[in-house]
């Protein structure tokens, strides 16, 4: 049971919470291919290959495990890879990123978010805390958020404890006073509960909850956890 007395600060997660995350990474591909088809058009033939993208990122994720919670160096790393396989210039990877990482912040907000985010940055610090790679202030929600820790930036993602300490920390809050938001019951809710916090379990599609341990609460939008706090 949540126990809203509790809680001082909120932390959010980002993909699938605030916004659908395959859309907008699926826009993003697209703008990507179309970037390569002009300027590295052999790239792009290699990228329309399913099994060679997919042995390509596969292969960067094990030659670079340094990489294992930037996703942004993981995809940067790929093209240039994929360029340098096609003969095509490595150097190419830098601009081609950056194509598809400006799409990849054109994000469509779910219904509820915003008015969400309005009424709960009113009432508590709010600190995002994503194991992806979205840029706040690009997304256009930055106003809403005194901090922002990513598993990019901090070395460790969802569900290790540490994460969600140091994003308690951003927050200038004790950890059992931190109420954490997300969409993934492994990732967030029980990454966040081992942690000392209390955790709302978003789920929008009425999934079924896979663990012993339930979450403190259970919403199917951030309107019905606004009306629990309100």
């Amino acid at each position: 049971m949540l126990q809203t007395s509790r809680v001082k600060a909120i932390t959010l997660d980002l993909d699938d919470t605030l916004w659908p995350i395959w859309p907008t990474i699926e826009r993003a591909e697209r703008v990507l291919h179309a970037w390569l088809a002009e300027h590295a058009p052999m790239t792009a033939a290699l990228f329309a290959n399913p099994a060679a993208l997919r042995e390509i990122r596969n292969h960067v994720a094990d030659q670079r495990p340094e990489f294992k919670h930037d996703l942004s160096a993981v995809r940067r790393e790929s093209i240039r890879l994929a360029l340098y396989r096609a003969g095509e210039d490595p150097l190419l990877a830098e601009p081609a990123f950056d194509a598809f990482f400006a799409a990849r912040q054109q994000v469509d907000l779910f219904d509820d978010a915003r008015p969400a985010l309005e009424f709960l940055a009113q009432r508590f610090p709010l600190v995002s805390l994503s194991n992806g790679n979205a840029d706040l202030e690009r997304v256009g929600i930055g106003r809403y958020f005194r901090a922002a820790v990513s598993a990019r930036e901090f070395g460790v993602g969802k569900p290790d404890a540490r994460i969600f300490l140091a994003a308690a920390g951003a927050a200038d809050v004790p950890a059992e006073h931190v109420l954490h938001i997300g969409d993934d019951a492994t990732l967030d809710v029980m990454g966040a509960m081992n942690a000392g916090m209390q955790a709302v379990w978003l789920n929008r599609a009425d999934h079924h909850w896979p663990h012993e341990q339930q979450p403190d609460v259970t919403v199917r939008d951030l309107s019905e956890l606004c009306a629990l706090l309100a």
